[in-house]
């Protein structure tokens, strides 16, 4: 599972391709040419997970953190009654448009913008981020010994003067904006085996679980415990390549 977003404090973005070192200034400039050219997104998410598989795609990037002020976590409340799929959907969707909305207000270069959330979800009922170490334990113990969804949503929003031509796919409009925006949900089913009380506690110990939706990371130590994985590995990490990738090619972003 991706970790939980931090708010930035403050509007810096940075790349892919470069440090820490390298002066605001000309990391603005240097978004600016990168986004005049294909393979260039803003990617709307601290987890380090989401920024090591988008990189895996060759895809180069910026981040673009919330402001100190935004309540990011807000958008993630689940309401009443709603669908695991239709919830994760709709709280990427709120993401993407709270990036777009982000990108314009701080006067960035237009070019594409790419949100991802995951959640977990046994039946109806949604795990996301435990609340403490407590919560872990209640979470994971539910979980435990059964075979539980893991959903992905991916969405991407290109401004209009970087759509191509011949953009596939169906494509929505986010309100009050110009450009056009793809999304996929990406499902797989994990099963974990039998753990006792005490293999959950030493596991939430480690601060693994915290910020973690359904309290794992597949790609941490939880993984000792899985027994079975059917679906899209790099999507339980928090984004699915292939789901992705079809995404930007879609838009004519990558070959």
């Amino acid at each position: 599972m991706p970790a939980a977003s931090r708010r930035s404090t403050s509007n810096r973005t940075v790349s892919a391709s470069r440090t820490m070192a390298t002066p605001p200034r000309q990391r603005t400039r240097d978004a600016a040419a990168a986004s005049s050219s294909k393979g260039f997104v803003y990617l709307a998410s601290q987890s380090p997970r989401r920024r090591q598989l988008l990189e895996q795609l060759g895809v180069a990037y910026e981040l673009l953190l919330p402001d100190a002020d935004e309540d990011a976590e807000s958008l993630e409340v689940v309401l009443p009654g709603e669908a695991p799929a239709r919830y994760v959907a709709r709280v990427t969707r709120l993401k993407l448009e709270a990036a777009v909305a982000r990108l314009h207000r701080r006067g960035l270069a237009l070019a594409p913008v790419v949100c991802s959330d995951t959640t977990v979800a046994r039946g109806r009922r949604i795990y996301g981020k435990p609340e403490d170490a407590r919560d872990a334990v209640r979470m994971l113990g539910e979980l435990t010994g059964a075979t539980h969804r893991v959903l992905t949503a991916v969405a991407l929003w290109v401004p209009a003067g970087v759509v191509a031509r011949k953009a596939k796919g169906a494509s929505f409009d986010l309100p009050g904006l110009t450009g056009r925006a793809w999304e996929t949900v990406s499902e797989s089913r994990v099963t974990f085996e039998a753990m006792s009380r005490a293999q959950i506690e030493r596991y939430v110990a480690t601060g693994e679980p915290l910020g973690k939706a359904g309290a794992y990371a597949i790609q941490g130590t939880a993984a000792m415990h899985v027994t079975a994985i059917h679906g899209s590995y790099s999507g339980i990490m928090g984004l699915p390549m292939h789901e992705t990738a079809v995404l930007l090619r879609n838009a004519g972003l990558i070959p």
